[in-house]
């Protein structure tokens, strides 16, 4: 294994955590050979300094408190190279937003229930991730209890 690609691991996991593959991705943008990028990763993770799933748990924790929603969570992961069947096995831990959702829609519309504010509201929590059933369930609340109060 080589040991200048060790130390610059080793440098870059000091700073911050790194999925296997970002690891790798960016040892090879410092000039490291894919493959010796490759075996210090797979040492790393041997000896469990690389995680992948404590690292995708992270990422999930961190954007769904956010407020971000399951789509969104998973292109994170994707992005950040987490193994599909990783991606779905942590994203099943993920609490249910339904509330989550309906707070942000409050905070969007500010007391508004005009129909382009709603709409932009919807928008925006589909931007963040969410589905639209959790997004029309949570319109439905809103509107309900807009009417109870009239």
């Amino acid at each position: 294994m080589n040991e200048e690609a060790r130390k610059r691991a080793l440098r870059l996991l000091d700073k911050r955590d790194y999925s296997r593959k970002m690891l790798i991705d960016k040892l090879t943008e410092k000039d490291v050979s894919p493959e010796d990028a490759a075996d210090v990763a797979d040492w790393l993770c041997e000896i469990g300094v690389v995680d992948d799933r404590r690292y995708a748990g992270l990422v999930v924790r961190h954007y769904a408190g956010k407020g971000y929603g399951e789509r969104r969570i998973r292109e994170e992961l994707y992005r950040r190279g987490i193994d599909p069947e990783l991606r779905d096995d942590v994203l099943s831990e993920l609490p249910d937003a339904d509330d989550t959702v309906y707070s942000l829609l409050i905070n969007k519309l500010r007391g508004s229930s005009a129909p382009e504010d709603l709409r932009r509201a919807q928008d925006a929590l589909l931007r963040r991730g969410f589905s639209r059933s959790q997004v029309r369930a949570a319109v439905e609340h809103f509107l309900t209890k807009t009417e109870d109060e009239e």
